[in-house]
Parts: C-alpha cells; structure tokens; sequence
C-alpha cells in the first residue's frame, strides 16, 4: 500500500505539468494570431527577403539627358548599357527628334521630363533645369516602383561611365529596406564647399533605397517649394535627404572627376574600393595616349568585361635585381621606378591634373605627389593597358599587356645601383581567374615580377598576401 501511495504521488503532479504546458502554449499561440493578424502589426510593404542576394535586375536607372547635347554623350551609356539586361529611362528635356529613330537595341528607352510650368514661383534656380532634373527622380519611381522588382534606383547623368558589375557588388552589402543614399562628393575641396561635403555629386551617380526613393517622391513638391534658390538639384536632393533624417553613404568608387588635363595620376593610384563611375571625361584629356575619348573609354571596358573587380586597383612589388619598383593599376597602367619605394607613397596619385576650379589649398581631398621636371630621374616609366592575350592564358591566369607610351627622357642617373628600364617596351600582368572579394574588407593584392618561358618581357603576377606579408 505504501507502495502504491508513492506511485500515486509522483503521478498526479506530472499529469497537472503536461496539462499546464498544453494550456500554456495554446494560450501562446492565441495571441501571436492576434498580434500577427491585427492591423496595427501589419505593414503595408511585405518586406522583401534579406535571404536574396541583389543582382543587376535589382537595379533601375534614372537618367537626366539633354536632347541638344546628346549626339556628344551618348557614346558614353552605349559603353556599359547591357541591352535586356540593365533597366533604366533619359529622361530628355525635349524630344531628341533629330535622333530618331531611336537604336533600342543599344540605349536605354526615353521619354520627355514632365511640364514643371507650375513650380514657377518656385524656380529662382540659377541653373534653369535644377527642378526638372530634381524630379526625374520623383518620375522615375512613378514608373517604375513595384517593390519586389527594385531594390535601388540608381541615378546619373547622360555622360555618366557605370562598372555595372562593381555597382551591384557595393550595393549588395546593404539593406535595400532601409532608406540609403549612397555615393561620393567631389575630388575637389572647392567643389565640395561650394555644395556640401555631404553631397552626392549626380554626375559620379548615386543610389536610392528603395524605401528612401519612394519618401523622396511622396516629399517632391515640398522639396521643391521648401529650396526655391539653390544652385543644382544635386544640392536639393541633399537638402531633403537630410530633412528625411538620412545621411550621405560614402563609396570611394564613385568619382566625379572634378579635373581638367591628365588624369593618368590619379587613375593609376585608386583608393582600395572598387570603381563605380567615372563622370566629366569630356573635361579631361583622352584616358589612353593615341586615342579619342570615345575610343578610350570603349578600350577601358575591353579590360573590364574581363574583370571588373580588379579594375584600376593598384598592386605594389618589386624586382631587386635590377633595384626597381612596379606599380600596377590593373587594367589601365604600369609604372617603373628605378628605385625602391613603399606602397604608402606610390598610393598618393601623381599630380598630373589640376582641379576642376580655383580656391582652396590644398586643392584635394587626397594627399598627391607632385611632378618636378627637374627630377626626370624619379619620374616613373608608364606603361599603358593595351590588350588582353587569350593566348597567354596560364596557370589559371588573365594575362593583360601594357605598352610603353613614351620615351621618359634623357636620365643617365644609376643611382643606388638602379638599371634603366628604358629598354623595357612591354609587361604582361598575370591575375587570378578568381574575382576580388568585396565583402568583407581586407587587403590589397601582393605581386612577384617573373620572367615568364615563352614571353619576350618580364611578367607581373598578382597573388593573395601571406599571412603578416609586408611589401
């Protein structure tokens, strides 16, 4: 009997626990119904999935054109304009019918900005398209802004270059849900006091959120009506960001090109970011020697159809025999200097170009190196991106040929036991097949200079840093 007493015990208190637990979570599960059917939980936007990662279809462009000079600026969209791929409207101030019929298969559609006759009051701009080129955005969004198909809507100018690949590479590491403004203020000190440090120069290209484009267009009007005398669009849009409560995203890849004359300098030392655009290459001489600025660009984008990641970005190392030091911006550019030199120098562009204006010194938001021609001995020996050789494709490498532009100039120096490198006229660079890994931050690649069997020059090959490696 006693027996049975205890087992009476330890039974009845373990049927009262079950039977809590079931109550407990029927209880639960009545009001996460309630919570996640009631209106006030709801939001109107179903959020799209984090779980997907941004791809180009992701993407819509805005882009502000003008009919009159489009013959001269649309070389430029046609350079990296992927037809049924890349989606996007110009956004014209009048119809371009002197183009027309319009090539579809290799530009984006177009249509006519909007009358904006009633903003006139509003209009005391010293620049008479500030608010048709403001509310391309507004329009944009109208057009398109279903939430499950853009992610970002990306906005440019007519004359605006896109690594279309690098763009969607930034833009991935961030929540299209949130609201961002992400893109770059100009090169130039000036330029940037003149706007705002805090400004996205429209000419490098900028991208809107999804949710911040669509606040953007809801705020249009009072944008408009609150800024009546600012001098660019670019200036307004900034303005209402800020009164939205959302901050300027810097990426270093976007690049107004606030210059005038060569921008080889600076094109050959880019910060470690990938690059995004380039804008104003009208105002700068031609990017490659020997070629117009159309050609130019069309041959920058043989190399960035190859690889994109890599494009322009600088790797350090040197070749001990002969005392030299090569900088190569893959891509574009290799230098020789005859003498050893460490990377946190030769990552300062040389001053081959000047600012955009006048009035601030320093003139940079940059530190540079400054070219002296009474120091021709220092000055380096440019070689310049000339073709890929699918014949030379090795070890699961890219090899890229650059080409010597110019004789440097009479130097007899052999200094610290330097050799000339005059007698060099070509250098193959040899990159990994692999991309460049954006994500997650990191280093610069490392290189080694070999003599390749087969190849009649001396080879670059690019290779991941060891571990604690310093260059």
């Amino acid at each position: 009997m006693n027996r049975t007493m205890v087992k009476q015990k330890n039974y009845f208190p373990s049927r009262k626990i079950c039977k809590s637990a079931v109550i407990s979570g029927i209880f639960l599960y009545l009001i996460y119904i309630f919570l996640s059917t009631h209106p006030c939980c709801k939001s109107s936007n179903p959020l799209i999935p984090l779980t997907m990662p941004t791809n180009i279809s992701h993407l819509f462009f805005g882009i502000s054109g003008a009919s009159e000079a489009w013959s001269s600026k649309r070389h430029y969209i046609q350079s990296w304009w992927k037809t049924n791929t890349t989606r996007g409207i110009i956004f014209f101030d009048k119809s371009p019918v002197q183009h027309l019929p319009w090539p579809s298969n290799s530009l984006p559609p177009f249509c006519v900005s909007e009358d904006n006759s009633r903003y006139r009051e509003y209009d005391k701009h010293k620049m008479p398209f500030v608010i048709r080129t403001l509310r391309v955005i507004e329009e944009t969004f109208r057009l398109q802004n279903d939430e499950g198909d853009v992610r970002w809507y990306v906005m440019a100018d007519h004359d605006t270059v896109f690594m279309i690949d690098n763009l969607v590479e930034i833009l991935s590491k961030y929540d299209h849900t949130k609201y961002y403004y992400i893109g770059m203020n100009s090169e130039c000190i000036i330029s940037n006091i003149v706007f705002s440090f805090e400004m996205a120069f429209g000419g490098a290209g900028y991208a809107l959120s999804y949710p911040l484009a669509k606040a953007l267009a809801s705020n249009m009007d009072i944008c408009i009506k609150r800024y009546p005398t600012m001098f660019s669009s670019d200036q307004m849009l900034q303005s209402c960001v800020h009164d939205l409560g959302v901050s300027l995203t810097q990426e270093k890849g976007f690049h107004q090109i606030d210059f005038h004359r060569d921008i080889s300098g600076f094109l050959s030392a880019h910060p470690h970011s990938p690059l995004v655009s380039l804008h104003h290459l009208d105002a700068v001489d031609p990017i490659f020697p020997s070629m117009n600025r159309v050609e130019s660009v069309n041959h920058l984008m043989k190399a960035a159809a190859v690889d994109q990641s890599r494009l322009l970005q600088q790797t350090v190392c040197y070749y001990k025999k002969n005392n030299w030091t090569f900088s190569v911006s893959w891509g574009y550019s290799v230098q020789i200097y005859e003498e050893i030199l460490p990377p946190s120098y030769l990552h300062r562009p040389l001053e081959t170009f000047i600012p955009w204006r006048k009035g601030a010194n320093p003139p940079y938001m940059f530190n540079t190196r400054a070219i002296s021609n009474d120091r021709i001995c220092e000055s380096p020996h440019f070689f310049f991106f000339d073709s890929v050789e699918e014949k030379y494709r090795v070890m699961d490498h890219i090899v890229t040929s650059y080409a010597r532009r110019s004789p440097r100039g009479n130097c007899n120096s052999t200094a610290g036991g330097s050799r000339s490198a005059d007698s060099v006229s070509k250098i193959r660079v040899l990159s990994p097949l692999g991309k460049l890994g954006w994500q997650g931050g990191g280093r610069r690649e490392c290189c080694d200079v070999v003599q390749m069997v087969g190849m009649d020059s001396l080879a670059v090959k690019l290779r991941d840093c060891m571990i604690d490696e310093i260059v």
